[in-house]
């Protein structure tokens, strides 16, 4: 057995089991760490077969959207701040086993960069320079599948608004700016003339 293919099977089998965590766990808080577990294993599942670009982008993109995910559900599930603080201290145990898992993989990840072979990605058939995954990712990106990226970021903006409908409360006691009645509003409203007698005033 390669030491690529020991660290495919290690990768795989903890995402597997942090996946099924991720349901199978009653606390919140324990599906997100399992959450974020599962996704630096993909990551690294995406470098041992040269997608290092995908592997950035799943990083970047999902483990930072994990926090406002976290932060829908502590919105959506009115979760109670000062108890959850209470009990953090009882969330070390699991937070520090999967940062030494964390560790331990980055580890064999850059351990399989510096011993295995360097290979680089050629632009196309021919004698034609060399360019690596990041830039020819971009080039069809952008040329060929443009509008469809588009499409993609329209999607997602309406996700955004309607996530933000979905937990937007109205709550009595609050004072919220009206741009409609501001703009209507009439100078008798707003400007009130009083006559002061010279000597009168304060």
């Amino acid at each position: 057995m390669t030491v690529e293919l020991f660290i495919f099977y290690v990768f795989a089998v903890v995402t597997v089991a942090s996946a099924v965590m991720v349901v199978a766990a009653r606390n919140p808080v324990h599906s997100v760490l399992f959450l974020i577990l599962s996704f630096f294993n993909t990551a690294g599942l995406f470098v041992l077969i040269g997608a290092e670009f995908l592997a950035m982008m799943l990083v970047v993109v999902y483990v930072g959207a994990v926090a406002v995910l976290f932060m829908f559900v502590v919105m959506m599930l009115d979760v109670n701040f000062v108890q959850l603080r209470q009990g953090f201290m009882q969330y070390m145990s699991i937070g520090a086993v999967v940062g030494i898992i964390l560790m331990i993989e980055l580890i064999m990840v850059v351990g399989t960069w510096v011993l295995g072979e360097e290979g680089e990605v050629l632009a196309g058939p021919g004698t034609v320079p060399l360019a690596s995954n990041t830039e020819l990712l971009g080039n069809v990106l952008y040329t060929d599948y443009v509008y469809l990226f588009q499409t993609a970021g329209l999607i997602l903006l309406v996700a955004i608004i309607g996530a933000i409908s979905l937990t937007l409360r109205q709550r009595p006691g609050i004072r919220r700016q009206d741009i409609g009645r501001q703009v209507h509003r009439r100078p008798s409203e707003t400007v009130e003339l009083r006559k002061v007698r010279s000597g009168s005033g304060v």
